[in-house]
């Protein structure tokens, strides 16, 4: 059973509204209500990722976002061929369809994180050092991409808020590449840090990652490439709904 938006359950509450969410949103930081508009952000605090495939038009992506992003975490702007001033105007396109700038994390650019006022920026290998990015700009939120065990211990040193770590399963995106399978991902869940499993996610194996320790998943073709992307993320959410109980 999906979650219900509170404010649509206790809509005829007016009186009492909003003293109920000032309580509520002290309490749980994990839901935002913005404009009357129920923006689920995590369910049992399990999150959900979705990764730009940087093979769509943004004016194709930011519909996509537009209808899913209640549903969501985090939309990744991972646009590696994009100049900054074109993941600026990104940026822009978005939040001017109502997704809110506390979901957006920017791949690779903290300069365009900062100027956009975005949540974050996911970090790659090649990226700035997480640990000059949080002592520079600390009210970012800072994710690191790794592949194994000791790249998680050396992340978590440098201050990262959480890694995305991959590929899981058998990934489209990565043909003919052995994936990393969950037995590493077990032992990344022990390190105190938020890990993120990205690769070959589907609704089925969801509840499989958060068994070894998950706090969520992220996910590129299995929604930005569904032939019904909204049913699709509601899928995933499902999945994350059960696999948090």
């Amino acid at each position: 059973m999906e979650s219900k938006c509170l404010f649509q359950i206790f809509q005829p509450l007016s009186y009492y509204r909003k003293w109920f969410f000032a309580v509520y949103l002290i309490i749980d930081k994990q839901n935002l209500h913005i404009g009357g508009t129920c923006i689920l952000t995590s369910v049992h605090g399990k999150e959900l990722h979705i990764i730009s495939n940087g093979k769509m038009a943004i004016e194709q992506l930011v519909g996509i976002v537009k209808d899913i992003h209640p549903y969501i975490t985090a939309i990744h702007i991972r646009e590696k061929q994009k100049s900054a001033r074109e993941l600026f105007q990104t940026v822009e396109l978005l939040t001017k369809n109502n997704i809110p700038l506390s979901k957006i994390m920017i791949n690779d650019r903290a300069d365009v994180a900062l100027v956009t006022g975005a949540r974050g920026v996911q970090l790659a290998f090649h990226s700035l050092d997480a640990a000059s990015v949080k002592e520079n700009f600390p009210q970012l939120r800072i994710g690191s991409s790794i592949h194994s065990y000791h790249e998680g211990l050396k992340t978590k040193e440098k201050g990262a808020d959480y890694v995305l770590y991959g590929h899981v399963f058998h990934s489209q995106s990565k043909p003919g590449k052995i994936p990393k399978g969950l037995e590493e991902l077990k032992m990344l869940s022990n390190l105190d840090i938020d890990v993120i499993a990205i690769g070959g996610i589907t609704p089925d194996n969801t509840e499989q990652v958060l068994r070894e320790g998950a706090k969520g998943i992220a996910v590129m073709s299995g929604v930005l490439e569904a032939r019904d992307p909204l049913l699709a993320v509601k899928a995933y959410r499902k999945a994350l709904n059960k696999g948090g109980e």
